[in-house]
């Protein structure tokens, strides 16, 4: 059976896009990047030799690829059958990103993740939903390719989020010397200062389709 095509455009040709894709490369980043995926990554295999680990982070890797591109083939075209007006979509999708960045922000305050059992490899499963690839992510994802407008911005919508993923091999295969040179405490940093990048992107989508409304 054929796999049904990219989504088809909600939005008109020549409408300027609320978001840049440097402003969508960013989302992904945060969304589904390693710098929330780290520290949990770090904690699960840290009883795993390095062979072991970079089979995990391999494996981590292909099934959240898969996963994008699942959800990118069928997620949207099924958004789109639902014939929800590129508004609401803009508006959902902009209070998901904002919940998502309170939640960046709320989590500098949980317990950190308990560590591995040495020689126990972690349950894959775990490590692609939600460790690096959480339902937000994912539902971030589908939004934007419903409102891309036409193929050449799904395809670097899709691109973009691939790109985050080797991100995040790279930093799974190079997890160990990267958190004894840098530290929890930058990252914890970085972390921060995205999770207020978002909420202002979040915002500007919100305004944006609250305008929309009051357009018309």
């Amino acid at each position: 059976m054929a796999l049904p095509a990219l989504a088809e455009p909600v939005v008109p040709a020549g409408v300027h896009y609320v978001l840049s894709l440097g402003e969508v490369f960013l989302l992904f980043f945060i969304m589904i990047g390693p710098i929330k995926s780290i520290g949990p990554f770090a904690a699960a295999t840290s009883g795993l030799a390095a062979a072991e680990l970079r089979r995990v982070a391999v494996k981590v890797f292909a099934i959240s690829l898969a996963s994008v591109l699942l959800a990118s083939l069928l997620g949207a075209n099924l958004l789109l059958k639902w014939h929800i007006h590129p508004m609401v979509l803009q508006f959902a999708g902009g209070l998901v990103f904002l919940l998502v960045a309170l939640q960046m922000v709320l989590a500098q305050y949980r317990a950190p993740e308990a560590a591995g059992v040495p020689g126990s490899p972690p349950p894959i499963a775990h490590l692609v939903f939600p460790v690096t690839l959480p339902a937000y992510g994912i539902a971030a994802l589908i939004v934007l390719i419903a409102l891309s407008g036409g193929i050449a911005r799904t395809l670097s919508i899709v691109g973009l989020a691939c790109a985050v993923l080797v991100l995040d091999l790279l930093v799974m295969l190079f997890v160990r010397p990267l958190l004894r040179w840098i530290g929890q405490l930058p990252l914890q940093i970085l972390g921060a200062v995205l999770g207020m990048l978002q909420v202002a992107l979040a915002l500007q989508l919100l305004l944006s389709a609250v305008r929309m409304f009051r357009g018309g």
